[in-house]
């Protein structure tokens, strides 16, 4: 089933580093405009291989016989996994990470496209998957009304839902003896007494989520009114926003409204975000900008949320020892290697963030970052 990935996940990812030999790692894009059909995606799945078998990666001279029989292993298993495995149900791209000798194979189906591209590396190549996190999936959907309460969550592209604590209220034909105030204020009580327990189910959702969830609540107006005011801290701080639906919006229905306001709560982040690094930067605070700067400060363990404008590209280098990056060629300052050159130069900026604990977040929404070559950094200290 097609899905995003966590920052847990991705910084167990970045956590690995090969001991013998190299890992493969494989993206392919499967929008519909790209790959129509599953051959359109398979021969560049094959073009991607066979480009990966030549290159400097795949053919470094410290490889030893078994690590270059081993690489050739593993790229039979990922064209055999794509041509008898793989389902393309509802994935857009596909990533693939595969070093046999050290017991890697991760293989995870994708909801959104990825680039085409391939490394063969120590190391894992993460940076096209950055952008993915935390678009949405896994958050809740919540439909609410005087009589409803019903929780989705949302997963590969879709609502699942999690369960309905909707209840039926009394109608106007069973006042029975009461009077029409009266039984009026009995209705009013107990629907809000109805949405009092919806807020609280929401509460126990978002604490077992252990934060990170984003909420996003579809209700009528007056309804959201009062909801609102049942709402804990916790879930304040997930709401991503509030919509109205129609009472019975089937799931499909739901995900399209729910999408742009988690899509307007991802671009409201994303300002905050580079306003608070403007801010730091502009005083000489907690912030860094430009390569240099923010690659030091990424291996020191210093880079609270690296900051990077999409679609960057440069090149940096690497200590082939220890792992830390520079922005020039030149020694470590750790432990006096050599650094070695490499292409691409965010992806050590993503994997030096991720190990010390960091996130990551990808600019789409503004072109802040552009005067500083398109990366900065808030720190920590």
């Amino acid at each position: 089933m097609a899905r995003t990935v966590t920052w847990d996940e991705l910084r167990t990812l970045a956590g690995f580093q090969a001991e013998r030999g190299c890992a493969i790692s494989l993206y392919l894009n499967l929008d519909p405009s790209v790959s129509p059909t599953a051959g359109d995606a398979a021969v560049r799945l094959n073009s991607l291989l066979d480009e990966a078998a030549k290159s400097d990666g795949a053919n470094a001279r410290d490889l030893s016989h078994d690590e270059r029989q081993a690489l050739r292993s593993d790229f039979d298993r990922i064209r055999e996994y794509y041509a008898q495995e793989f389902n393309r149900d509802g994935a857009h791209g596909l990533a693939v990470f595969s070093a046999s000798l050290d017991n890697i194979w991760r293989t995870l189906p994708l909801t959104e496209a990825v680039p085409d591209e391939i490394k063969v590396d120590r190391r894992l190549y993460l940076a096209p998957l950055v952008p993915l996190v935390g678009r949405g999936e896994g958050a809740l959907v919540v439909v609410v009304g005087r009589e409803q309460g019903r929780f989705y969550r949302l997963r590969a592209g879709r609502l699942e839902e999690l369960t309905d604590i909707s209840e039926e209220q009394p109608r106007r034909h069973d006042q029975g003896g009461w009077s029409q105030a009266r039984f009026q204020r009995h209705v009013d009580n107990l629907a809000s007494e109805h949405l009092r327990e919806v807020a609280e189910e929401l509460d126990r959702v978002v604490r077992r989520a252990h934060g990170g969830v984003r909420v996003v609540v579809m209700s009528s107006e007056e309804t959201w009114g009062e909801f609102s005011g049942f709402l804990s801290q916790e879930v304040e701080a997930a709401l991503a926003g509030w919509t109205h639906a129609e009472a019975h919006a089937a799931p499909a229905e739901l995900l399209t409204l729910a999408t742009p306001v988690l899509e307007e709560w991802r671009a409201n982040r994303e300002k905050e975000l580079t306003e608070r690094w403007r801010e730091e930067a502009g005083r000489d605070g907690r912030a860094s900008s430009g390569w240099e700067k923010t690659l030091e400060a990424a291996s020191d363990g210093r880079v609270d949320v690296l900051l990077f404008q999409d679609g960057v590209v440069r090149e940096a280098w690497r200590c082939p020892a220890c792992g830390r990056a520079a922005a020039a060629s030149g020694t470590c300052p750790l432990d006096g290697t050599t650094m070695e050159q490499r292409a691409e130069g965010l992806d050590l900026a993503v994997h030096q963030t991720l190990v010390h604990g960091g996130t990551v977040w990808a600019v789409r929404h503004v072109r802040d970052l552009d005067p500083v070559d398109g990366i900065g950094a808030l720190l920590r200290y």
